[in-house]
């Protein structure tokens, strides 16, 4: 396989960017059972779940993130 530099994905089209940032994770995705999360990120998710246990309402659906990001970037 033919090595690329990340100068060389600057001369790809939006779409083919898009494209190959999707072909890398799906390669990252594939291998899930050999990243360890370490024992600080182990205690953020649970710290994190158990706020969401504690007051399942006070977060905010995905579309309506999305579209505030959207919003504040012009998207």
């Amino acid at each position: 396989m033919k090595k690329i530099s990340a100068t060389d994905t600057l001369e790809l089209s939006i779409p083919e960017r898009i494209q190959l940032v999707e072909d890398i994770w799906d390669t990252i995705a594939a291998q899930t059972d050999s990243l360890e999360l370490t024992e600080d990120e182990k205690k953020i998710i649970d710290k994190r779940l158990e706020a969401y246990h504690n007051n399942p309402d006070s977060g905010s659906p995905w579309n309506e993130v999305y579209e505030r990001i959207a919003a504040k970037h012009g998207v």
